[in-house]
């Protein structure tokens, strides 16, 4: 392999994979940027954690290549790999307290003990543990537990940190608050964490690059989070990163504007719709609208150039900070609408069964050829 890359970097270059003859991946080529929070979201099933079983070396691809910066590692044995795994279920030694467990490697390395002592003491205090050195593992909470799983993990000082859903037990505001401390350890340390969820949201909060894997286990897309969220390439992005609309239709030329003809709804202005390929009239397109980029009104806005559709409301979801509303269009479409609670919103409130408008700039959707 002769081009240079970053000393840091994870490379899957054509890898695939089978068990028991089904194929989980094939000819996958990844890069996963050195030092940074990486996560790799995608279904159940779709192959994010046999990705991370092949680098960590627990699996061996069935052909193909993994590189660590230009060093390839895809044969090397799992003790040779500057690689360590957070598993969900923690795999903590129920017998030993937490300094035990934490240096437990370095024990069986058979360093000295005041450089164990070192080690673990500076680990802990990473992690905010140092003063629970010496309880046991069964007095800890959930969250305390899995930042042990941490340190252990860290103590030798990896070039690269694999997550395995490490949250997924906890609850959500536990959650919450350990996304916050993981990306402050990975800010702090530098290493490369590759994070394998299946939650979108948590994605989006703690990553600075994510790959998304569809069900078939072919990588989407890879990019920003924002970028990701804000411009996918494909429907099943669009659908599988946040809520969106999707419409589907024809494109037409008409006075100089790029319109959309989604059967049963008519033609919709994507003029200035984000669109990452060219567009040729009588092509079928998918146009994306996220509920957050749509406004309601009780009356039919009379703004130039926007789109206007007519619709009724069929569901209202509250969740404290914003209210979704699942309007139902003349066509029979559903769409689904994003509104921020506040002292403006209830003013002007909106009920079941309600006929509203729907309106937004076409600069708001974007169009998707697949």
């Amino acid at each position: 392999m002769n081009v240079k890359v970053n000393e840091k970097d994870i490379i899957l270059k054509n890898i695939s994979k089978s068990y028991n003859g089904q194929v989980i991946l094939e000819d996958i080529n990844l890069t996963i940027p050195g030092g940074k929070f990486f996560a790799l979201l995608g279904p159940s099933g779709c192959g994010k954690t046999t990705i991370l079983r092949l680098i960590a070396g627990f699996e061996i691809p069935d052909s193909g290549s993994i590189y660590l910066g230009n060093q390839e590692i895809t044969h090397t044995p799992i003790y040779q790999r500057r690689v360590n795994t957070v598993f969900q279920n923690y795999a903590l030694f129920p017998h030993l307290n937490v300094f035990d467990n934490v240096g437990f490697g370095l024990k069986v390395k058979k360093v000295p003990q005041d450089q164990i002592e070192h080690r673990v003491m500076k680990v802990l205090k990473m992690v905010h543990l140092e003063n629970h050195a010496y309880k046991s593992i069964d007095h800890l909470s959930g969250g305390q537990q899995q930042r042990v799983a941490l340190a252990r993990s860290m103590i030798n000082e990896p070039e690269v940190l694999l997550l395995d859903e490490p949250l997924a037990a906890l609850d959500v505001k536990l959650r919450q608050r350990m996304h916050i401390e993981l990306m402050d350890l990975q800010e702090t340390l530098k290493t490369t964490f590759v994070y394998v969820t299946h939650d979108q949201t948590e994605a989006l909060t703690v990553a600075d690059h994510m790959a998304i894997m569809n069900y078939d286990g072919i990588i989407e897309q890879v990019d920003h989070p924002k970028k990701v969220y804000e411009s996918p390439i494909s429907t099943y992005v669009a659908h599988f990163v946040g809520t969106t609309t999707i419409f589907s239709g024809i494109i037409r030329m008409h006075q100089g504007m790029v319109e959309l003809d989604v059967e049963n709804l008519g033609r919709l202005n994507v003029t200035k719709a984000e669109c990452q390929t060219a567009i040729r009239a009588g092509q079928e397109m998918h146009l994306s609208v996220r509920p957050e980029k749509i406004t309601m009104y009780k009356q039919e806005p009379n703004q130039e150039g926007v789109i206007s559709l007519s619709g009724v409301i069929e569901s209202i979801v509250y969740h404290g900070y914003a209210t979704f509303y699942f309007v139902r269009l003349s066509s029979g479409q559903r769409i689904t609408v994003f509104r921020q609670n506040s002292e403006h919103t209830a003013l002007q409130p909106f009920d079941y069964d309600e006929q509203i408008y729907v309106s937004w700039a076409p600069e708001m959707g974007v169009l998707l050829e697949r």
